[in-house]
């Protein structure tokens, strides 16, 4: 895939992460294994706050702004060992910003699961962080494909994020179409919730899998319960 001198284009996009990597649907996004045994972590911890953590059974998530946790998308081969101190990770929340073009969304899908998929090629255990932005990337309005929830198996665990994502009627409207999309799509026997979960958006949702809820990192460190 490389000649060993990547340009700007392959270095942005870290295509010499999914060298070995399978592909799914059309756009050919880097696909992520299901685990072969499912963990629940005690708690999550932002990459950022990872030092903060005493607690060595917290997965470490990204559900924070991408620039504290740009080493982890462009320098992903340095990270490795550090986050093997983790029995697990979450794929990073790359920003889908519903008012981007569609090519900035697809490429922040691309991402997550191109770091994800070769974070568990050095094994470390992998859930996938399932992130959508407008309806074109939840949906076949434009693709075949529901494009956010490719490169990820049915049946397994998976994470999302509500903190800071469903501040307005319109992201809540968002969340709730793509969560119902996901749930039909990859029928999860767990999905992560980093954050709250209201009724607003879960409501007549709770029967279709497990959710398991963990406070945001600023809750967590408000009621001291590390």
């Amino acid at each position: 895939m490389t000649n060993g001198k990547e340009n700007l284009v392959d270095e942005g996009l870290r295509v010499s992460l999914v060298e070995t990597a399978f592909f799914d649907g059309d756009l050919e996004i880097p696909h992520i294994n299901a685990p072969k045994d499912i963990i629940i972590p005690d708690g999550l911890v932002p990459f950022s706050a990872r030092e903060r953590s005493r607690n060595y059974r917290d997965f470490v998530c990204f559900y924070e702004h991408d620039i504290n946790f740009r080493k982890v998308l462009t320098h992903t081969e340095e990270i490795v060992d550090d986050l093997k101190r983790f029995p697990g990770i979450i794929t990073p929340d790359c920003s889908l910003y519903v008012d981007a073009p569609l090519c900035v969304q697809l490429t922040n899908i691309y991402l997550n699961r191109a770091v994800g998929y070769y974070l568990q090629s050095k094994g470390l255990y992998v859930v996938p962080n399932i992130r959508w932005g407008d309806e074109r990337t939840f949906t076949t309005e434009i693709f075949r494909d529901k494009v956010a929830f490719l490169g990820v198996d049915k049946h397994s665990i998976v994470s999302i994020g509500t903190y800071g994502q469903i501040k307005t009627a319109d992201s809540k409207r968002l969340f709730r179409e793509g969560l119902i999309a996901m749930l039909d799509e990859l029928e999860p026997e767990i999905v992560i919730v980093y954050g709250s979960m209201p009724d607003k958006i879960f409501h007549g949702l709770l029967n279709k899998t497990r959710f398991i809820s963990y406070p945001d990192w600023t809750t967590r460190m408000k009621n001291k319960s590390l």
